[in-house]
């Protein structure tokens, strides 16, 4: 370069030009975020403000481009008002939670006075019922039986009035049911089966399948369909809840006497 030349070298140095001034990018980015509106949680904006990687990162240490920094929220070492309340894990085992719920209201359904009512009574006389009975846990399906088939006694109901419908499993009750409920031979159906949880969610496909399709063949034929299908957690549970057979019975018998009673109340 000659002597006497005044220009600067770093105006001639397109590189140097470029390092010795901000970028243009950085200085639009500091225009667009100043006063840009922030949540009351956040400080102000700009290109180190909260949303910062480098925020959750450990002292001496800078993640990254695109590395995600774990927040770890440390509790506090002082009791200050403004302390957030931690989150206890939940106290109590599933089973325990079920056995608080598994309690019925006491008491009946009171109708006020005045009201005409129609209701039906569990009673059998020369009504035929149809039983579809699940083989799969037959240990528990045929306690089930036998514990409907002694209610229908009980109730008036004639053996030669009763059919039983074994099918493969609980799963296959709902198709049964309805069949047997088209025929129009039966005044109600009684469902019995048992569904016991295992490690897979096997139990809830079929235990919801089984629940729903025999609500539908109810609903599409018109005719009662009870359920006694027992939903268990494990085995030992049955013993105390062979009697839903009984109550399956009582339940279609009632639904049966109840439409016998609309349908002459209707003809009038």
């Amino acid at each position: 370069m000659p002597d006497g030349d005044t220009r600067d070298v770093a105006g001639d140095d397109p590189v140097a030009t470029r390092r010795s001034e901000p970028d243009e990018l950085e200085r639009a980015s500091e225009n667009v975020l100043e006063g840009w509106p922030t949540s009351p949680s956040q400080g102000p904006a700009g290109p180190a403000g909260p949303t910062d990687a480098r925020d959750g990162a450990p002292d001496g240490v800078t993640p990254t481009h695109g590395e995600q920094v774990e927040r770890v929220e440390l509790p506090s070492s002082h009791d200050g008002d403004d302390e957030r309340p931690a989150i206890l894990p939940a106290t109590g085992s599933a089973e325990t939670k079920r056995e608080a719920t598994s309690e019925h209201a006491p008491g009946s359904l009171a109708v006020p006075p005045g009201y005409p009512v129609l209701e039906g009574e569990p009673t059998g006389g020369r009504r035929a019922v149809g039983i579809v009975v699940s083989r799969f846990n037959g240990e528990v399906t045929s306690r089930l039986l036998r514990s409907a088939l002694d209610e229908l006694g009980d109730r008036g109901v004639d053996q030669a009035s009763i059919t039983v419908m074994p099918v493969p499993g609980a799963f296959e009750l709902p198709l049964a049911a309805m069949a047997l409920a088209k025929t129009r031979r039966f005044a109600c159906i009684v469902a019995l089966g048992c569904v016991i949880r295992g490690d897979t969610h096997h139990f809830d496909y079929v235990a919801g399948e089984a629940a729903s399709g025999l609500q539908l063949a109810a609903i599409e034929t018109g005719v009662p369909v009870s359920f006694g299908v027992l939903t268990l957690e494990r085995l030992d549970q049955a013993d105390a809840r062979i009697e839903k057979g009984a109550d399956a019975v009582r339940t279609a018998l009632e639904m049966a006497d109840l439409f016998a009673n609309l349908r002459t109340a209707a003809a009038r």
